[in-house]
């Protein structure tokens, strides 16, 4: 019997949505190794997070101190290291994530410990499915040794949801050294819009938006159906708009109810981010677009024509709804 340890990423209000699928991934595990589950919370300022995290396991551990203020892994990793081993727990988990991918696999050296990234299943108790080539296949990893590691696909998991309230023990943080590592910024992109990752209805352009100012028709088509904008890489890194909306292999992995590609030719890397999507919807003017293949619904057409009245159809039906 052991528990499994799920680093529980927060802010001041609780922890975040993101680490949801951890949780309910550290479940699943819990139960192939006849423990519980433990989360931890680490920063300055946690009590909020903490409070929140007690709703979802047993178990919470808080690392709370000024020197942990900053999301570094030099600093986060052995506060995880040290709490699978007081907790004595056989496995670490948490959300693939910018920052899960950042601490996780330095907790895994520090604890000497097999990783598997991105999983989607729990197998058995050391066995996990996880993406391979893009996505174009799954493949089942195995972990051998006493502690495992693993992260967690956000979109592969349901949110885990709230039951009886855990035990929340505070633990005096230790000699913190960054290693010569400081955080310089943090920049935030504030928007109304519901999280990429977490939106059930997402609208991406791609580089046949051809400009920047292109992409406000697609804003207004977003916010109508309530949901997150995204963009293709190739339309990032053309600087069309920010790096934070991309969807795909080295950007976001999304999987909402809805996903509108638009102006999208749908290379293997932005496939891998999205195809788990449970409706797509295609529009291109080019017949063979790779995106046509994986599209539940598609349009031959140009986005100048195309766009404009699919907004003036879902005004329609609103106004008369």
């Amino acid at each position: 019997m052991a528990d499994v340890v799920v680093f529980c990423e927060s802010d001041d209000k609780g922890i975040r949505s993101s680490s949801l699928p951890a949780l309910t991934a550290g479940a699943a595990l819990a139960k192939q190794l006849g423990g519980g589950v433990c989360a931890v919370v680490i920063g300055s300022g946690t009590g909020a997070a903490a409070a929140d995290a007690a709703k979802y396991a047993a178990r919470v551990l808080t690392y709370d101190d000024a020197r942990l203020a900053a999301p570094l892994a030099e600093t986060w990793a052995p506060q995880l290291a040290d709490a699978v081993k007081r907790v004595g727990a056989g496995a670490l988990l948490g959300t693939a994530t910018s920052t899960g991918k950042d601490v996780l696999p330095r907790a895994a050296a520090l604890l000497g410990a097999g990783m598997a990234s991105d999983i989607t299943a729990v197998v058995a108790a050391n066995r996990f499915r996880r993406p391979a080539y893009a996505g174009n296949a799954i493949e089942e990893v195995e972990i051998s040794g006493p502690v495992l590691v693993a992260s967690v696909r956000q979109t592969a998991f349901p949110p885990a949801t709230p039951g009886a309230a855990g035990a929340i023990e505070a633990v005096a943080v230790a000699a913190v050294d960054a290693l010569g590592a400081e955080l310089v910024g943090l920049h935030e992109t504030k928007s109304t819009r519901p999280d990429l990752g977490e939106a059930k209805v997402v609208v991406s352009g791609g580089r046949g938006m051809r400009a920047g100012e292109n992409f406000k028709i697609l804003e207004e088509l977003t916010d109508l159906l309530g949901g997150a904008l995204g963009a293709s890489r190739a339309a990032c890194d053309a600087g069309m708009v920010p790096n934070d909306l991309q969807v795909g292999q080295t950007g976001k992995v999304v999987a909402p109810q809805l996903y509108i590609a638009v102006a999208i030719s749908g290379a293997i890397q932005h496939l891998a981010g999205m195809k788990g999507s449970k409706v797509i919807v295609a529009i291109n003017k080019d017949p063979e677009a790779p995106i046509f293949q994986v599209a539940d619904y598609g349009l031959v057409d140009t986005w100048e024509k195309a766009v404009p009245a699919l907004i003036a159809g879902i005004k329609k039906l609103k106004a008369s709804g």
